[in-house]
């Protein structure tokens, strides 16, 4: 087995998108690493780059690009370098896979099932028909869902289950990294529950890395061995979730952590106050500054690093 660090490594990731206002630098700089076995959940507000990050990862890029660099360096190689046919075919859906947003809505309406999470196998691994449908077969068991849903139709399954069939066609390929992007945003809590039950059986039994993209810390924190917050563009702070969630670092993290209800305490939640900054003409210094109850002289001037340690925080508190 890898070890802990060596599964995934990005560096310096930048996406950009040209827009008739400007340039939205939409991802700006991202680093961060996943071992193998392990979840990430990343954090952050609506429109601070989460779903930019996944289309980066995975090289799903719309037409007006203005800007797509950086390192991803996937078990040691670097796929960056690797041209769009030989991505591919080598590292799109055999080394990482994605479960998108609205993931229930975007199985075709008028296929079975089976036969659409069969077709990556069909595609990727080489497989006829009848081999892949077996291997489909095994991803409903691990998945949760009745084999014999394998002949139904989209539109006679559940939320629930619809969402389970998507899981079950980012896994058919044994990836080693599944993206999900908000894969519980349309369901119930109980779904929400079930849906995670069954990420984290699959991650035990199959020993698959996920990123979590997602607004909801509840449920992350349900799955999540490691934290990273995204703000404006870029991540601002990692580290291990146990250390994170009871302690975050960043003004940011502190305040997002503080606007989630608690139970069984007494203490209100607050909001953040303001709008994070545009990303068409971002702010010279820290991206947060405007928003900061904490900002000093220095944090406007001068973008700030991330201080190294267990947990890295790209804050000048923590200088």
């Amino acid at each position: 087995m890898n070890t802990s660090k060596d599964l995934l490594k990005i560096e310096n990731l930048a996406l950009h998108f040209k827009t008739m206002k400007g340039v939205v630098q939409a991802v700006d700089g991202v680093d961060f690493e996943l071992g193998t076995n392990r979840a990430v959940v990343i954090l952050g507000e609506s429109g601070c780059g989460k779903t930019s990050l996944s289309k980066a990862l995975l090289r799903i890029l719309p037409r007006n690009v203005d800007k797509y660099s950086g390192k991803v360096f996937l078990q040691g190689v670097d796929v960056m370098g690797l041209n769009d046919e030989a991505y591919r075919q080598n590292v799109r859906w055999l080394g990482i896979s994605l479960v998108p947003q609205a993931a229930m809505n975007s199985l075709n309406p008028v296929i079975k099932v089976g036969e659409q999470v069969a077709e990556p196998a069909m595609i990727h691994l080489g497989l006829n028909k009848t081999e892949s449908l077996g291997l489909v077969y095994k991803m409903f068991q691990h998945v949760g869902v009745p084999t014999d849903f394998i002949e139904r139709y989209p539109f006679e399954l559940s939320g629930g289950m619809r969402q389970r069939v998507a899981i079950a066609m980012a896994l058919v390929t044994s990836p080693s990294l599944i993206v999900l992007d908000e894969p519980t945003s349309a369901l119930d809590l109980l779904t929400q529950a079930n849906i995670m039950n069954v990420l984290k059986k699959i991650k035990r039994e199959l020993g698959t890395s996920y990123i979590l993209i997602t607004h909801d810390i509840a449920t992350s924190s349900e799955l999540a061995d490691e934290v990273a917050i995204m703000y404006a563009g870029q991540i601002v702070e990692t580290g291990d979730a146990k250390d994170f969630f009871p302690a975050p670092l960043h003004p940011y993290s502190q305040m997002l952590m503080a606007s989630v209800p608690r139970l069984r305490s007494e203490v209100d939640p607050i909001y953040i106050t303001g709008q994070p900054p545009s990303l068409i003409n971002p702010p010279q210094g820290c991206r947060f500054a405007a928003r900061c109850p904490f900002r000093f002289e220095k944090c406007s001037q001068e973008p700030p690093v991330f201080q190294k340690g267990n947990r890295k925080v790209k804050c000048w508190l923590h200088q």
